[in-house]
């Protein structure tokens, strides 16, 4: 265990994580081959132009010069799960910050969780860090994140959790193996391999209350599900399947990946998810003015962000704010 970080899992795996959810449902179906190919290419990209969302910048305020895809040079993305209805913006249920450096082979995952208590930028108040895609969306989300971990986040990929339930189904349903007993929202998931359509994959996938392990407990279902989508998602051969997925991800999904950007890291980048490391930010709940927050003591985050800085080929010191 290093400063600042709990791993949970250092093992080298041959795992498809959160960025995969949007090349492999898209980038695996772009390359099919036989009578689909040129329909899927061409939906491909008009599904992509569509799902584009403009934070107003070409690059990270953290960063001299905007990444070289040609030059391999490493990037950072930030997945957000962001809990949307009709009428209300939400907050963003999920953080992952994810890092990719191709001449290393290896990419790195935070998840953040939802209750960590930091400087909401351009709002000047200190919150938990879901609370600013409340208040500013997208953009203020992705400078909060920035500032808490001091890295730049060159792409975003947001995903409306309620498409789980829509995503799932259009893949027929996935399989996962639970490791615990629980019930939630009415369901009853009994530990070992169970099956799940799209209700109850949300529901599984939501659960943290009655989980020991808290809010990382239910980023471990999500995790779970996602993967088992790729898995499901790549085997797909009908057309009609197709347009179904396509329809769930220009409905649910928002990114500032151009299509040109993600046959780039679809040809490029992809040997990275042969190293997969994660980080677990270590800290503890404690109430304030009544209210919960998840608190991370600043070696921690020091340490953190270096490790995430070495990753990105930065400058590695983080001054202390």
């Amino acid at each position: 265990m290093r400063d600042g970080i709990m791993r949970s899992d250092r093992q080298r795996k041959k795992r498809k994580k959160w960025l995969w959810i949007l090349l492999s449902v898209i980038g695996v179906f772009i390359i099919a081959t036989g009578s689909y190919a040129f329909y899927i290419w061409n939906k491909a990209q008009s599904t992509i132009a569509n799902i584009q969302e403009n934070i107003g910048r070409d690059k990270s305020d953290k960063r001299d010069q905007q990444v070289n895809f040609k030059n391999r040079d490493p990037i950072s993305i930030l997945l957000m799960g962001v809990d949307e209805r009709k009428g209300d913006r939400g907050r963003s249920d999920s953080l992952i910050l994810m890092t990719v450096n191709p001449k290393e082979q290896s990419m790195e995952m935070v998840s953040i969780p939802r209750d960590t208590r930091t400087e909401i930028v351009g709002k000047g108040i200190q919150d938990k860090i879901n609370h600013a895609y409340a208040f500013g969306g997208t953009e203020m989300a992705i400078k909060t994140v920035e500032n808490f971990l001091d890295v730049p986040v060159d792409y975003f990929v947001k995903v409306n959790m309620e498409s789980f339930r829509d995503i799932v189904d259009a893949v027929g349903g996935v399989t996962v193996e639970n490791d615990l007993d629980f019930t939630y929202e009415g369901y009853h998931f009994e530990k070992g391999t169970i099956h799940l359509d799209g209700k109850k994959a949300l529901a599984y996938s939501r659960m943290r209350y009655d989980d020991p392990r808290g809010d990382f407990g239910r980023q471990e279902r999500q995790r779970q599900i996602i993967e088992a989508v790729i898995e499901k998602g790549a085997s797909i051969t009908s057309i009609t399947k197709f347009g179904e997925m396509f329809k769930v991800i220009e409905n649910n999904v928002k990114t500032n990946l151009t299509f040109d950007e993600m046959w780039a890291i679809q040809e490029n980048y992809k040997d990275a998810r042969k190293n997969v490391i994660q980080h677990q930010i270590k800290g503890s709940g404690k109430k304030i003015n009544g209210i919960y927050y998840y608190i991370v003591p600043e070696d921690e985050r020091l340490s953190l962000s270096n490790e995430l800085k070495k990753h990105l080929e930065l400058k590695k010191e983080t001054a202390e704010k």
